[in-house]
């Protein structure tokens, strides 16, 4: 998101490249949830989508013309595609046995004679190629978020570029993405500044100028732990988001507040808005932290996360809100074409007063299935609070649905009127008789004013209902 709103702020081009070249993690299904989310929230690349393992022959070609130029060497370790951790802990093990401080140059092939490595390598003899990382120096950036970035090489090892089956790895494989695509911002999470110090080394030794970099803060789930697929699950993928009711533009908004702060105190800003605003100098350098507690259904996302969407249900334009509504009404075979053809001013009265209470677009599906629906629940916890406390609501409500029918003029007021002068000659409150009319009229403890609801449900439905056993049965 950071990536599309910098480069719209500052009239470039946004660009978007699939690293698949790990095939374990790399699936169809992952790729398309990724591409799935970024259209959902409206982050189409200005080029064609790059799939870095169609360059992997470009990847190649680099690490062996550096291999030529003496900046790289042959690695004949057994089996020779070893992980660098593998060899990191190799080195520290035999470092250990001589008590010696550890040597990240302790590799008996990094000055192998040329004559040598070639005649094993003609002979067939896997390799891997490593990068020759010079003893002396550093590497030095400028991040635009976290400033001055120093790295002494003796912290770097030879870091691998190809394994011995040809299959170049992540370092060598951006980095010649990036030159490729022309790249001159790569903004990214903190947890890759290791990286970039390696990747800068191969930037130099193609000799080419590394991009600016930006490295963000990340985004911590309760208890300071990275949020991540691997360990929490769908509650990280923005798909997730979409099927269960959230607005696009409102979990972009919410986003971008997670790690970054506008020079106002605005907090509501459509995309436009975050555009117009953004600046990689608003990052924040703390990590944030998105709230949530897997094993609550009620707080199964961050509370300002739902905060906002309600906010944008609430807010929105009407002609933006009700194709949201109707896309979700279709989806659980609730949509009726009347909605958008004679009954449209009383499908978008309905919206206009039920959206206030509401968190996700599911719920114009379920609290509100009523408005739409003969077939619908009615909550239990809400039965047993105000139906089953008060039995004689048995027998009052059809009374007060005969009331009801007998009315000429069915609006709000002289409803309104009716249920009063009901209370009265039963001596109840309004609230007891409102409050069990509305969990056998809809199904819900909590809703729009009841009286407003008897008024856009209609005369025959409201008159159905209270006379409805169901609720008393379920």
């Amino acid at each position: 998101m950071f990536n599309y709103l910098f480069a719209r702020s500052t009239k470039g081009k946004f660009l978007v490249r699939v690293e698949d070249t790990d095939k374990d993690r790399s699936t169809e299904e992952s790729t398309r949830s990724i591409l799935d989310g970024l259209k959902w929230l409206g982050f189409e690349p200005d080029e064609e989508i790059i799939f870095q393992s169609g360059n992997a022959g470009q990847h190649r070609a680099a690490a062996l013309r550096l291999l030529e130029e003496g900046k790289a060497y042959r690695d004949f370790t057994p089996k020779g595609d070893v992980s660098d951790s593998d060899v990191k802990a190799r080195i520290a093990e035999r470092a250990r046995e001589q008590g010696a401080e550890k040597d990240l140059r302790d590799n008996p092939y990094r000055d192998l004679d040329r004559s040598e490595s070639d005649r094993r390598a003609d002979a067939g003899e896997p390799f891997a190629v490593r990068l020759r990382v010079s003893e002396e120096g550093n590497t030095a950036f400028e991040d635009s978020v976290y400033g001055l970035q120093e790295r002494d090489h003796s912290e770097i090892e030879d870091l691998v570029l190809l394994r011995s089956d040809g299959h170049p790895l992540y370092n060598l494989a951006v980095v010649c993405d990036d030159l490729e695509m022309g790249i001159t911002h790569v903004i990214r999470g903190q947890d890759h500044l290791t990286n970039t110090h390696k990747q800068i080394l191969i930037y130099k030794a193609l000799g080419e100028e590394p991009p600016q970099f930006a490295h963000l803060p990340l985004i911590l789930a309760p208890g300071g732990k990275k949020l991540s697929k691997r360990h929490h699950g769908e509650i990280v993928s923005l798909t997730t988001y979409r099927d269960k009711g959230f607005v696009a533009g409102a979990f972009r908004n919410f986003l971008a507040l997670l790690g970054w702060s506008p020079k106002s105190e605005q907090e509501i800003m459509d995309l436009a808005a975050l555009v117009d605003t953004f600046s990689l100098e608003g990052i924040n350098r703390s990590n944030a932290v998105f709230n949530f507690d897997a094993n609550n259904p009620r707080r199964w996302t961050d509370d300002k996360a739902l905060w906002m969407n309600a906010e944008y249900i609430r807010t929105m334009p009407l002609d933006k809100l009700i194709p949201l509504v109707r896309e979700e009404l279709r989806g659980e075979k609730l949509w009726r074409e009347e909605y958008d053809d004679e009954e449209k001013g009383w499908f978008e009265a309905v919206i206009t007063v039920i959206r206030e209470r509401y968190f996700t677009l599911k719920d114009f599906s379920e609290q509100g299935r009523a408005f739409f629906s003969e077939d619908f629940d009615h909550d239990p916890a809400a039965v047993k609070k105000h139906l089953a406390k008060k039995p004689e609501l048995e027998q009052w409500l059809p009374e007060f649905a005969d009331r009801l029918e007998s009315l000429e003029d069915f609006s709000h007021d002289p409803i309104y009127e009716a249920a009063n002068k009901f209370c009265e000659d039963k001596e109840i409150k309004l609230g007891v008789l409102l409050n069990g009319a509305r969990v056998v009229v809809t199904g819900q403890a909590v809703g729009p004013s009841m009286i407003t609801a008897f008024e856009l449900l209609g005369r025959d439905r409201s008159v159905m209902r209270l006379r409805s056993k169901i609720a008393w049965n379920e």
